[in-house]
């Protein structure tokens, strides 16, 4: 019998009990928007500082629910090159896509900035979190952009996944924890009792009372 969340904050709490072992010198990034309260209750069980990786998603013409790809901070774009094939969607249609998700990645990532700039990666353990996996290819376009930074090591951790998914992760992370991977999966929402969508304001909210927690000033531009 697979585990249903109550809700984010609750999945974050189960998966920091299962990551206490990860030992110090730990980033924790965070998906937004729906990855932030569950990493938020990572970071504060780990005493880790949080901050927000921005991936978007690139979805099928038509189907937008259907990922052909990603694209994440740092140019990088990674595509589900076999649904583009069986689907024959053309590069122009990719190109608008990723044109598309780039104006809304770059709007985010103003949106969430700081004065405080994203904790330095280099050498330390990141946790990549979001509230779970159904296709991967967002976690996958974050994991293929943090190793840029030359990290020690990249952990993709979540509350749910599909099972082949979190397989597939391991062929690009260090380490890939999914606390439920039910079969059927169908989709991240059915695993939480409540899933409604995580705004802005509740992200910036977290982020802020993540940075309190660690004495840091966490000051915005307006």
């Amino acid at each position: 019998m697979y585990r249903q969340f109550v809700d984010r904050r609750h999945a974050g709490q189960l998966l920091a009990a299962r990551l206490k072992a990860i030992g110090r010198d730990v980033v924790v990034l965070a998906l937004p928007r729906g990855g932030i309260p569950v990493a938020y209750e990572v970071a504060v069980a780990l005493d880790a500082p949080l901050s927000v990786f921005v991936v978007r998603k690139l979805g099928v013409p038509g189907h937008p629910e259907l990922a052909m790809g990603a694209i994440a901070s740092g140019g990088i774009r990674v595509l589900n090159d076999a649904l583009i094939r069986d689907l024959r969607i053309p590069a122009a249609a990719i190109d608008a896509a990723v044109a598309e998700e780039s104006q809304e990645l770059a709007r985010r990532e103003r949106e969430y900035a700081s004065a405080e700039p994203m904790p330095t990666v280099r050498g330390r353990t990141v946790l990549l979190i979001d509230d779970g996996l159904a296709t991967g290819a967002t976690m996958r376009a974050a994991v293929l952009s943090i190793r840029e930074q030359h990290p020690s090591r990249v952990i993709v951790a979540v509350p749910v996944g599909a099972p082949e998914t979190c397989d597939g992760l391991r062929l690009d992370a260090d380490e890939v924890i999914c606390l439920e991977t039910p079969e059927p999966f169908s989709a991240v929402g059915l695993w939480y009792r409540r899933f409604e969508q995580t705004s802005d304001d509740e992200v910036r909210t977290l982020l802020d009372a993540a940075a309190r927690r660690l004495g840091v000033e966490h000051r915005r531009t307006a």
